[in-house]
């Protein structure tokens, strides 16, 4: 049954990450991480940041249901959609590094995910209303890539080859990624809410095919950073659950 609190969403995140799945392979990178973010925007929510706090409780709970109803069907041989199927082939796969699976997640989340569930939330007459505490999400976002890049650290001593090769640190890294991911959620969630079912369809296959083939190059890039990437992955833990005890 889908979430239907935040409470409820944080409890399946926790089920998730107890499971034989996320200490076996890596597919708990990506859930750890968004556990911390769901934790802050009920805090959040709770403290009276959001100009709707129940409107908010719901689009949360509308998200998280596509990842983890996404993550139920990978699990059951069920059809996915392509952006996630390209974050839960890698979260099966040694080589990609933590930074990558958190970002090929973050990436189909978002840049898929959000855009759809904020149409489903708000109709197009009310959706303009939200833009504010979506915006405010960004805030919570921001203020926590350094806890991220930290815990990151902690378990990839070498990320910072990084600076070296692509020229941008690993939090300026999340932060970019976050913020044109974001913009482009609201991008689409103005668009998808105003079609009728069948344009809804198609627009959202589209978006899909858009995010699966960023998403896949993400986690393919040019040979240069793929060599860095490799030489990271030589120091990062083969144990999945070391990598968890430092997000968790």
């Amino acid at each position: 049954m889908p979430a239907k609190t935040i409470d409820e969403v944080l409890a399946r995140l926790d089920a998730i990450l107890q499971s034989p799945e996320a200490s076996s392979s890596y597919l708990g990178y990506f859930p750890a991480l968004y556990r911390k973010v769901t934790a802050q925007v009920k805090v959040g929510i709770a403290n009276g940041r959001f100009d709707d706090g129940p409107r908010m409780e719901r689009l949360d709970v509308a998200f998280a249901n596509r990842y983890l109803d996404a993550y139920e069907d990978w699990r059951n041989d069920r059809p996915v959609t392509g952006s996630w199927r390209a974050a839960f082939e890698a979260g099966e796969c040694w080589a990609p590094v933590i930074l990558q699976h958190l970002l090929a997640g973050m990436n189909a989340h978002i840049n898929l995910d959000l855009g759809i569930a904020a149409a489903e939330v708000c109709p197009a007459a009310e959706l303009e209303s939200l833009h504010h505490d979506f915006n405010e999400i960004n805030a919570i976002l921001f203020s926590m890539v350094q806890e991220v890049t930290d815990c990151i650290g902690s378990v990839s001593p070498w990320i910072w080859i990084l600076d070296k090769v692509g020229g941008r640190t690993d939090d300026r890294l999340i932060e970019f990624s976050i913020w044109k991911a974001r913009a482009l959620a609201w991008e689409n969630a103005t668009g998808l809410v105003r079609l009728d079912a069948d344009g809804l369809a198609r627009r959202i296959a589209e978006i899909d095919t858009f995010v699966e083939n960023l998403g896949r190059f993400m986690l393919k890039p040019g040979p240069l950073m793929r060599l860095a990437l490799f030489v990271i992955r030589l120091r990062e833990p083969n144990d999945p659950r070391k990598v968890l005890a430092a997000f968790c």
